[in-house]
């Protein structure tokens, strides 16, 4: 039932917002869940819809869009509040910093459901000091199946609030591993919004697991060697301590991300490294500056709620005041990796090169554990301290790749292809059957997984070695320049080395398995003929006879060696089968 939108006292406390000056003219019911229960409950996926529903239709500054279905059957929804009531991306762009608010990855999570709900409706109804220059955009729930899978009981380790979703999706996947391989239909229309908005900032909400400290608020940027050049500086040097004094201002502390496990963050800590399958790694390949907020599980869930809203609007400060330096950095980036002719990747931090912060903690020990009888660890709230710990949020590349003019991807690869043009890549079909001298890969070695992780046995320290060869492609297999805006993103997917690259998510399995074999009764008499005509096969298949016992002692090895060296070896096994045009 639609009603007037009441508000108690207590509520107005509660959450410290002016919402005395809201006017309602017709009949919304626009006081959330968090609220009416104050402050200890959370809105259900229908109510949050709902809520914006009736936002929409009260105010002419907020439009709620739905896209393609999730892989719970239901869509997705972007909201959006823009001051000039105009909600044509492609207007607002040349004049408004866009920020993309991500609430409900993790639906447990829920802190920026709520705060993200209130936001909207206080920026619409001028409750609060609104931005003209910046817009804002809104995925209310992205984990439609996790927020549909509520219980109380999940989330082990956090306060509040007392009914929550899923961690996993309708079919399981954690979709903040999904970015980059988008296995499900909840990444596939995210790719869709992302690239509809175009954010300049990407801002996505979390609750923290790990070590216990003061703060209710950390943050987690986009790893700024990552971002690279004058925006990741521009990150680092600007945006964060930005931040981090606009909090100040209202009396919240705010500390980097404390990426630790069962240890004591004063030993000092690194950045997360968000790679291209979070949605900050992901969000970096298209030069957004990105950003995790992550609120400490144990604190009250009010506090948390209220401290994900005064960060949001800080950031939102931020927009406003840098829009145009902000748009030129951005714009500087994109054009650095059409020219440039090296691409760092595999980054890991830099153990030489801390950074110093004070850190706000608590005093923590090992103890005898009463229920292993190993040692637990155990913090003591009633010592609190503040201490210099080492930060260490540098990091460097442990390689480079060298940038090629084009890729060629065979239309037979179609699982890659399709996601490219999810990504608005840029393919352009070859007209007619072509022979072209390209440089080739073989996979050379890699590590696999032994347990299943999100869908996949992910492969990890690949190495490849890199040959010219003359190769014969088809009409409509694609060509796909790096000269374009996805630059980092063909790079980052279709180079094996890269750490989350579509091979090392088993895209291209198949090529790791031979498929054609021989029979060792056969095989023996081909194998002699081909040490008789071939002196130096022989020299070299004698040397490694000699050299390796193993081999000398494997007579099935001695002829499979052979038979690779032979003209009925297949050239498709353990070749990489995406091709490079050099520059």
């Amino acid at each position: 039932m639609k009603k007037y939108l009441v508000l108690s006292l207590g509520l107005l406390s509660l959450i410290s917002c002016d919402l005395e000056k809201y006017q309602l003219v017709t009949e919304y019911d626009l006081e959330t869940r968090f609220e009416k229960s104050g402050g200890k409950e959370t809105g259900t996926y229908e109510e949050v819809i709902d809520f914006y529903t009736q936002l929409a239709e009260s105010s002419g500054k907020v439009s709620l869009e739905e896209f393609v279905k999730t892989d719970s059957g239901k869509p997705l929804h972007l909201v959006i509040y823009s001051p000039s009531e105009e909600f044509d991306f492609e207007d607002l762009r040349k004049k408004n910093s866009i920020i993309l608010i991500n609430n409900g990855i993790h639906p447990g999570e829920s802190d920026g459901i709520d705060a993200t709900m209130m936001l909207f409706r206080d920026l619409a109804g001028d409750s609060i000091a609104a931005p003209k220059n910046t817009v804002l955009a809104t995925i209310p729930i992205y984990n439609v199946g996790g927020a549909l899978n509520r219980n109380s009981t999940s989330r082990t380790n956090q306060n509040g609030p007392a009914e929550y979703g899923f961690r996993g999706n309708a079919r399981n996947y954690d979709l903040n591993r999904d970015f980059i391989k988008a296995d499900t239909r909840n990444t596939r229309s995210f790719y869709e919004i992302f690239h509809h908005v175009k954010p300049d900032i990407f801002i996505d909400n979390h609750v923290s697991n790990g070590a216990d400290y003061q703060y209710t608020l950390t943050h987690l940027f986009t790893q700024h060697n990552k971002l690279g050049g004058e925006l990741g500086n521009y990150l680092n040097e600007q945006i964060m301590p930005a931040l981090e004094d606009s909090l100040a201002k209202k009396d919240w502390d705010i500390t980097p991300y404390v990426n630790v496990f069962n240890e004591v963050p004063e030993e000092g800590f690194s950045q997360f490294n968000d790679l291209p399958r979070y949605s900050t790694g992901y969000t970096t390949l298209w030069n957004t500056i990105g950003m995790m907020v992550e609120t400490h599980m144990l604190k009250p869930y009010p506090k948390r709620v209220k401290g994900t809203y005064e960060l949001m609007r800080s950031m939102i400060g931020i927009a406003e005041k840098d829009r145009e330096r902000m748009k030129d950095l951005r714009n500087r980036a994109s054009r650095k990796y059409l020219t440039d002719r090296w691409y760092p990747i595999n980054y890991k931090p830099d153990m030489e090169n801390p950074s110093k912060r004070n850190f706000k903690g608590y005093e923590g020990e090992m103890i005898a554990s009463e229920v292993t009888g190993g040692e637990r660890l155990k913090y003591d709230t009633q010592k609190p301290f503040t201490k210099e710990v080492d930060y260490y949020n540098n990091f460097i590349a442990e390689d480079t790749i060298e940038i090629p003019r084009a890729y060629i991807v065979p239309q037979g690869w179609w699982q890659v292809t399709d996601l490219l043009k999810l990504n608005q890549i840029k393919l352009e079909p070859l007209a007619r059957d072509t022979t072209l001298y390209v440089e080739t890969y073989s996979i050379e070695d890699f590590k696999t997984g032994e347990q299943a992780y999100e869908g996949h046995y992910k492969h990890s320290e690949t190495r490849v070695s890199k040959t010219m060869d003359s190769v014969e492609f088809r009409k409509g297999d694609f060509v796909v320049k790096t000269f374009q805006e996805g630059a980092r993103y063909l790079i980052e997917t279709l180079e094996p080395k890269a750490p989350d690259s579509f091979f090392n998510w088993n895209f291209f399995d198949t090529v790791l398995q031979q498929k054609e074999g021989f029979s060792p009764y056969v095989f023996e008499d081909i194998a002699k003929n081909m040490l008789d005509e071939n002196p130096e096969l022989k020299e070299r298949f004698e040397e490694k006879k000699n050299s390796d016992t193993d081999f000398s002692n494997n007579w099935y090895a001695q002829l499979d060696w052979l038979h690779k060296q032979s003209k009925h070896y297949e050239e498709a096994h353990l070749r990489y089968p995406i091709f490079r045009m050099p520059r």
